[in-house]
């Protein structure tokens, strides 16, 4: 096959795969990223070793390619630590290709990152990571270079230092000469807006580890921020566009008579599930038989599930539906929602609603599963007592987040919120009446009916409510100008 060839080959081509690259065997092993008829990215065999072979084919593969050569010699030519180019080329009418070292047992910064993210804030393992990310920033910036995607899973620790990757992002203000404060703060502005929100009281110190690598400019908190906000901004709007289409991250089907949007890397698992929910929903341990909606424990490959089926009760009931977005594509846009902002809920992995000529009949939701307990079952040996004081501070943490946000759940009782033991956090379920609210009276509103359900949960005169009532923050103060 050539590349010309594998342009054809769709999104998941068959593996093993032998590509002929001006008069060599080139055979992909195992993709890593795929974007069809533009790259391939896999672990390959060349010559007998293993490399990182990037293929860029397609209509736009030419200016990919460049772009990535020349982020590859800018790095390498700054001397900052990357993987070490072995091959390129290019052929006319096919494509071009890139082959690296292969490093071997490396760690993204991000997976290092999950695995410490759950610790309380800016703990020392998190420093750490955050501090590596820093001071490899800061080298780039002091060469001159900065990364417009920049994030952690862009940077590799391996064999006790953090390489560069991903030089198709590298972007170039003068070589050898340090980035101006303008660049600067608009780069960790993308650094700093993809960490959860609740880190950034810690920006200010996390800059130290920036500024011992790179002292060339005062860098204004206050701007910083600002950057940081706009960034935020940004990535919502886009990550929730993405959710409802086709792309890397989703696979989506929408048309006059269906819906169904999917999580990418585990639609051949859901497969079954989405062509048959109805006999899947009968066979699993049934969690809720309302009449409205009819909730289920699945388990599918190995894999424990919640499908929740939305029920069109009657025919008035279906007329008060059919036109407007269901409960289960509402509860997906915000399981997304709170996924991106570091709130933590089940992940949401697949949407499907029943259609004919573009009129809503049954919707299905289907996500992970929580298995932990609900805050009423955990918080009943403290009635008269005080619950540990690390669940009480991961409910301020949530709280405090809903308030950052501007998101009201709309029904705050105790069933909603459960405790993941892996993460140390509560995680909301049932999203159907979630809002992110524009205005501040609005959610100043919102927010005082979240907060007195929630309290209902325990009797007004025992010790629980009370403490309860001290230390979730009271409902926000809300100007005329708002």
């Amino acid at each position: 096959m050539d590349l010309a060839q594998l342009a054809q080959a769709g999104r998941a081509p068959a593996l093993p795969l032998r590509l002929e690259l001006a008069g060599e065997v080139l055979e992909l092993q195992r993709l890593l990223r795929v974007l069809p008829d533009q790259r391939y990215v896999a672990l390959a065999l060349w010559r007998g070793r293993p490399v990182l072979a990037k293929l860029l084919v397609g209509g736009k593969a030419e200016r990919h390619f460049q772009r990535e050569l020349q982020g590859a010699h800018l790095l390498a030519g700054q001397g900052l630590q990357t993987p070490e180019l072995l091959a390129q080329g290019w052929q006319a009418g096919e494509g071009g290709w890139l082959l690296f070292d292969y490093l071997d047992d490396a760690q993204s910064l991000w997976d290092t990152w999950r695995a410490v993210e759950g610790q309380p804030l800016l703990s020392a393992a998190q420093q750490a990571v955050l501090g590596e990310a820093l001071t490899v920033i800061a080298q780039m910036h002091a060469s001159g270079l900065w990364q417009s995607d920049l994030h952690l899973d862009n940077l590799l620790r391996h064999a006790g230092s953090v390489s560069i990757i991903d030089g198709g992002g590298v972007c170039v203000e003068v070589a050898g000469k340090p980035l101006s404060r303008t660049r600067v703060l608009e780069n960790l502005g993308m650094f700093f807006a993809q960490l959860p929100a609740d880190v950034q009281p810690f920006v200010e110190e996390l800059l130290v580890h920036y500024l011992l690598a790179n002292g060339e400019h005062a860098l204004p908190l206050e701007a910083l921020l600002a950057e940081v906000a706009k960034v935020r901004r940004w990535r919502l709007r886009d990550y929730m566009k993405k959710i409802a289409r086709d792309c890397s991250l989703f696979s989506a089907r929408v048309g006059a008579f269906g819906l169904r949007v999917v999580r990418r890397e585990c639609a051949a698992e859901l497969a079954p599930l989405l062509d048959q929910p109805d006999a899947l929903l009968a066979e699993g341990r049934a969690l809720k038989l309302g009449g409205s909606a009819t909730v289920a424990l699945v388990h599918q490959a190995d894999r424990e599930l919640v499908v929740k089926r939305y029920n069109v009760k009657n025919l008035g009931h279906w007329l008060k539906r059919f036109w407007r977005p269901s409960r289960a594509w509402h509860s997906w846009v915000e399981g997304n929602r709170l996924q991106l902002l570091g709130i933590v809920t089940p992940q949401p992995l697949a949407v499907l609603e029943r259609r004919w000529c573009w009129l809503r009949g049954r919707a299905y939701l289907i996500t992970e599963y929580c298995g932990g307990q609900d805050i009423i079952a955990r918080f009943q040996p403290y009635q008269d007592g005080t619950p540990p004081e690390t669940e009480l501070l991961a409910l301020d943490r949530l709280f405090a987040a809903l308030l950052r946000e501007r998101i009201s759940h709309g029904d705050f009782k105790g069933h909603n919120l459960f405790w993941d033991e892996s993460l140390g956090r509560w995680s909301l379920i049932d999203l159907d009446a979630m809002q992110q609210h524009r205005s501040a009276r609005s959610f100043a509103k919102a927010y005082a009916r979240d907060r007195a359900r929630f309290l209902r949960n325990w009797p007004a005169d025992s010790a629980l409510h009370q403490l309860l009532n001290q230390r979730i923050p009271l409902t926000p103060a809300v100007g005329s100008a708002d």
